[in-house]
């Protein structure tokens, strides 16, 4: 390659590397910071609320299930019901997301991006691979509540299936597609955890939602039944 091709390889590189480094900068740290003070401010994230939200106010994935137990008890389940802890949505993370989808590599600990209930993102996040790609998986979001059932925790949670990855059309961060049958994911999930030999018993309550369809914000479709699966699970014993 002549010198001329070498310089002109090296500057485009260089241009290549400027405009990466500024989306970047804007889908993960001057975003955020909007979309969070968004979210500190909007009218809708207030307690009872049966729908997330984006950082922003547009409307999140819905409330399908809640867990009764500690933390401890909630993580022990999952971990044997075999999914496994997300990692915190980064720069880096959302990298390594990308260039596994792009290869076809596992990522059991892909990241989710942060959805708001009660005016905070998520407690605790977590999913199932599905195959050898991230861009496939099943995953759940639990927000703690400061209700108590039979002297234990709550945590609600939203459980859907990611399906393909995408660019927020919010904040340009790598996101993910959902399937819109949100019921198939929450029962996935009971199962799962009923497999797992961590849950006392399982209640409905009927009516829980009463949109039974809508968008979340990334434009995708859902429908479900309305029901609130209530799971209780076993109680961590110490060693």
């Amino acid at each position: 390659m002549n010198t001329h091709a070498t310089r002109k390889a090296a500057h485009w590189g260089k241009v290549v590397l400027v405009l990466l480094a500024i989306y970047l900068l804007i889908a993960y740290i001057v975003m955020p910071q909007l979309d969070h003070r968004k979210s500190e401010k909007h009218p809708d994230l207030q307690p009872g609320e049966h729908l997330t939200r984006t950082g922003s106010g547009l409307p999140g994935d819905p409330i399908d299930i809640a867990m009764v137990g500690s933390e401890a008890d909630l993580i022990s389940a999952l971990l044997a019901a075999g999914w496994k802890p997300a990692d915190a949505l980064s720069i880096s993370s959302s990298v390594r997301i990308a260039v596994d989808t792009v290869f076809d590599k596992p990522d059991p600990n892909a990241p989710v991006s942060n959805l708001y209930l009660f005016g905070r993102k998520e407690d605790l996040a977590f999913e199932k691979p599905v195959g050898n790609s991230p861009k496939e998986r099943h995953h759940v979001r639990f927000w703690k509540t400061t209700e108590l059932k039979s002297g234990r925790p709550l945590w609600l949670g939203s459980a859907t299936h990611d399906t393909g990855v995408e660019l927020s059309r919010t904040t340009g961060q790598v996101t993910h597609h959902i399937s819109p049958d949100i019921d198939s994911e929450r029962d996935l999930l009971i199962s799962d955890l009923t497999a797992g030999k961590h849950v006392v018993k399982t209640t409905w309550i009927d009516g829980y939602q009463t949109v039974l369809q809508g968008r979340n914000g990334g434009g995708d479709p859902w429908q479900m039944d309305g029901r609130l699966a209530v799971v209780t699970l076993t109680e961590v014993t110490s060693q």
